[in-house]
């Protein structure tokens, strides 16, 4: 016990430090406007409080590296100081005081990023009272957001990091909804809350979801949409109220800007709306459940029609069909390497999916949707390669693992701070102690903004949520 309190101390202490406990200063636009005042939508009031931990310059020599661009050096070096990637090269100058590592030909990667996730809005334990992905009161939810169901305590953040290589992860509300709320990204660390997570700078995504969930879980209540025609309907139908709704907003904004505008000239707020409208706005990604390439053509015109791009396609196990499509179309694909057939809209999926989005020069994305299967996505890419291998689709392992971190920080809007191996980026790293690929290799190290967060060499050495505190077994120091 006497160690639990010890770790306990520690936790707090290093929380306190670290995250940024009062958040940032508070600007005008977040203060509530006085009576009369003119005020425009405040876009962010649940702002990132994320504070980096404390990292030291640190020095990878005589490691086998992938870069996250599709790049590869063999027994070279990586440099991290103040949080950052310094250089990445065959040598490379190491910073006065630096730790040096020496990896003896271990491989080196960016972090591996989860683009579909629900950990923290379905976390362990697994039971209802932690059932919070889905709001199953009405298909059009776009005004309820994914983070507010976060519990920053789920122990599976830790296991994704630990067991995974798992840096940066998204977590979006669930598909029951055709509009199911907004999604999150977030840096892989423990904080008092999920603005402590929040990746900083990340834009805001949208989920929506076609196909068979939507048509069943209100189907079954004799409410609509009972059919992927009305799943279409009332689709369309919400896009011309966020139309509306944003024309309105736009006209009143213009008035601010020129000196006209009064307080009552203010369209009535909807929050709903206010997401939509972000969407339009290009402010808020799309990340859209498919799994039917008929379906995702739906929704392609659909998105031409109102106006909005739609960023990803998830699971989207017929993405093989319309590969070509996709790529002429600057969509992205997340998908799982065999997972696939367990229910009649999954049935059309194959294995030789992901090569075959690939090889059409698609954006492809490795994801897992589970708090499993986020603890072995290299091994599920690694699966997918070797499918492509059996077809002829020979995928070398340094491109490959594009799949992995530079697409999905694409997707999310983050391949400008993460995702890659490149100087000035975050320095988001994994240490692997074999062939990142072998279904028998795990991270070694793992480094979050340059702060070592899990050594697997130092047992003292691996993020522990306080849920996990208080549970025999866990977080005792010998």
């Amino acid at each position: 016990m006497q160690g639990k309190l010890i770790m306990a101390a520690l936790l707090l202490t290093t929380v306190a430090c670290t995250s940024g406990q009062n958040g940032p200063a508070r600007s005008a636009s977040d203060k509530p406007a006085k009576p009369g005042e003119v005020v425009r939508i405040n876009e962010d009031p649940f702002p990132s409080t994320y504070r980096a931990y404390g990292s030291v310059p640190t020095v990878l020599q005589n490691v086998n590296i992938y870069d996250g661009r599709g790049g590869k050096i063999l027994n070279g070096m990586v440099a991290l100081a103040d949080g950052k990637v310094v250089a990445v090269g065959q040598t490379v100058a190491v910073p006065a005081g630096a730790t040096v590592i020496d990896g003896q030909g271990k491989w080196v990667t960016p972090g591996v990023i989860d683009i579909h996730s629900h950990l923290g809005n379905y976390p362990s334990p697994g039971v209802q009272a932690h059932s919070d992905g889905n709001e199953v009161t009405g298909p059009v939810r776009p005004e309820v957001w994914a983070e507010h169901s976060i519990w920053p305590n789920d122990p599976g953040f830790s296991r994704a990091l630990a067991n995974g290589g798992v840096t940066a992860l998204h977590v979006l509300p669930g598909s029951a909804n055709l509009f199911g709320g907004r999604g999150v990204t977030l840096k892989n660390v423990y904080g008092r809350s999920q603005q402590d997570m929040k990746f900083p700078g990340a834009p805001y995504t949208l989920k929506m979801a076609c196909g068979e969930n939507p048509k069943r879980v209100y189907g079954s209540r004799n409410q609509m949409p009972g059919s992927r025609m009305a799943n279409i309907a009332m689709d369309r139908q919400t896009w011309a109220k966020a139309q509306e709704y944003r024309r309105k907003w736009a006209d009143y904004n213009r008035k601010i800007d020129d000196g006209t505008a009064k307080a009552s000239d203010a369209p009535s707020r909807d929050l709903a709306m206010d997401t939509l409208a972000g969407v339009l706005d290009g402010k808020i990604l799309v990340q859209n459940h498919c799994y039917r390439a008929d379906e995702m053509m739906n929704v392609i015109d659909m998105s031409k029609e109102f106006g909005y791009k739609v960023t990803t396609f998830h699971h989207a196990v017929e993405s093989y069909k319309i590969a070509d499509i996709l790529a002429r179309e600057g969509i992205c694909s997340a998908m799982w390497a065999d997972w696939y057939g367990f229910k009649m809209e999954s049935n059309d999926g194959i294995r030789e999916n992901i090569p075959f989005v690939h090889a059409a020069g698609a954006c492809t994305i490795v994801h897992s949707d589970d708090a499993n299967g986020i603890q072995r996505l290299n091994q599920e890419a690694a699966k997918s390669m070797g499918d492509g291998k059996r077809v002829g689709i020979d995928i070398a392992p340094e491109v490959a693992w594009t799949w992995l971190s530079y697409n999905p920080a694409k997707a999310l809007g983050i391949a400008d701070k993460t995702g890659s191996l490149e100087a000035g980026k975050m320095a988001d790293v994994v240490l692997w102690n074999g062939d990142p690929f072998s279904v028998y290799t795990r991270p070694e190290k793992v480094w979050i903004d340059g702060a070592l967060m899990f050594d697997a060499t130092n047992p003292r050495l691996r993020p522990v949520s306080d849920f996990e505190l208080g549970q025999p077994g866990e977080g005792d120091v010998k």
